[in-house]
């Protein structure tokens, strides 16, 4: 392929250790762009090295290589799916719909940080000639590849809009984000709210507090091996109620807090200095990103607590743009968190499924757009 006169060719890699982390993370977090955890090096390996993504898991790693006279232009994480299990863009009723009229929708391929609905780049690639070739070799991978689809998810817009000029259909979602708008302290923060939603959060914080529990944020090295322990059995426990299992093995903790303890934040509650719940951030270059949480004792509005109010403070403390607590939750934005459009981009090979998709998502995304503009409407902040 050839693209403003460059001449491109593209591979794929069955690990991310086949690419290497240098070039790796020269394209995914160069220096001109604000880190992002979950598309780096250390944060994909980890999935792999510790099986949690694997031909066992459903999430095949086919990486995309772009290359261009000898070098390594760009490159896409990209697995070969045999389900539709942690992804956060869910297409389960197009799976069903499809198998119904006798097709096969899986295998499928999915550009994604797994198990992460966290927006960030897809196409890891200089802007310009380079990422338009890497849009257009996704599309052709999955040509080659002959599966029923290719799903590019949480990426930012423009990258959607490259991918939707070489054939795939945009679709919008919502995810909810705290925005620091300056504010030197919480207390600042809560003086830009209603009066009831600023009470509201200060009872909140209250009943937390008259628990009993010491609750403390832990960095880097300060998360000890016990920290770690206790936490995995948090984790269990919540990937036990939401998704069947969890996602996760035990190995990919210890390996991150190894290869990438600089990033990461434990919010952690103990009783007599025993571990009772917790909640695990990964630090960004500009946002604080909220991951996993789980609790062995239930409290009142614990989890408000560790996973919204004290990221919060985080991120005004350390002087972070947002915080990014995860998908889903409308119970968020009673606690600062807004709404905003998330980017999908879905590439279908049958004709007549891929119509019939498109009519569908062109009144998704309208119907999106509405939701977004009236949950705006019901933001703690002040109105003026």
């Amino acid at each position: 392929m050839a693209d403003g006169g460059e001449a491109f060719s593209a591979r794929t890699a069955a690990s991310i250790a086949d690419i290497g982390r240098d070039e790796w993370e020269r394209l995914a977090n160069p220096p001109d762009r604000p880190y992002n955890p979950f598309i780096s090096y250390d944060f994909l390996a980890a999935l792999e090295a510790s099986g949690s993504v694997g031909a066992e898991a459903g999430w095949l790693p086919l990486h995309l290589v772009l290359e261009s006279q000898g070098r390594i232009a760009g490159a896409a994480p990209l697995y070969l799916k045999s389900h539709s299990l942690g992804e956060y863009v869910f297409d389960h009723h197009w799976a069903e719909a499809f198998e119904r009229a006798g097709g096969r929708y899986y295998p499928k391929l999915v550009s994604a940080a797994p198990f992460t609905p966290v927006p960030g780049p897809r196409l890891l690639a200089p802007e310009g000639p380079k990422r338009t070739a890497l849009a257009s070799a996704l599309i052709a991978a999955a040509r080659q590849t002959g599966v029923s689809s290719l799903h590019v998810n949480f990426l930012p817009a423009d990258e959607a809009r490259l991918l939707e000029g070489a054939g795939a259909l945009p679709r919008s979602g919502v995810q909810y984000h705290w925005f620091n708008r300056g504010y030197r302290s919480f207390e600042e923060f809560l003086a830009t709210l209603s009066s009831r939603k600023r009470k509201a959060i200060r009872k909140e914080r209250a009943a937390a507090a008259a628990s009993g529990l010491a609750i403390r944020g832990l960095r880097g090295a300060e998360i000890t091996e016990h920290h770690w322990d206790a936490f995995w059995a948090f984790y269990q426990d919540t990937g036990s109620r939401k998704w069947g299992r969890p996602y996760l093995t035990r190995d990919f903790f210890r390996r991150i807090a190894e290869t990438t303890s600089d990033r990461l934040l434990l919010f952690i509650a103990e009783r007599a200095g025993e571990p009772v719940a917790g909640a695990l951030n990964f630090i960004g270059g500009e946002a604080l990103f909220g991951r996993y949480w789980g609790a062995v004792e239930r409290h009142p509005f614990l989890h408000f607590e560790l996973c919204y109010h004290r990221a919060v403070e985080f991120a005004i403390e350390n002087r972070l743009a947002r915080v990014e607590a995860g998908a889903q939750g409308e119970h968020k934005l009673a606690r600062g968190y807004e709404p905003v459009e998330t980017c999908s981009a879905h590439w279908i090979a049958d004709p007549s499924f891929r119509q019939a998709i498109s009519r569908y998502l062109e009144q998704e995304r309208a119907q999106t757009g509405e939701e977004i503009d009236m949950l705006k409407a019901y933001t703690p902040y002040r109105k003026e």
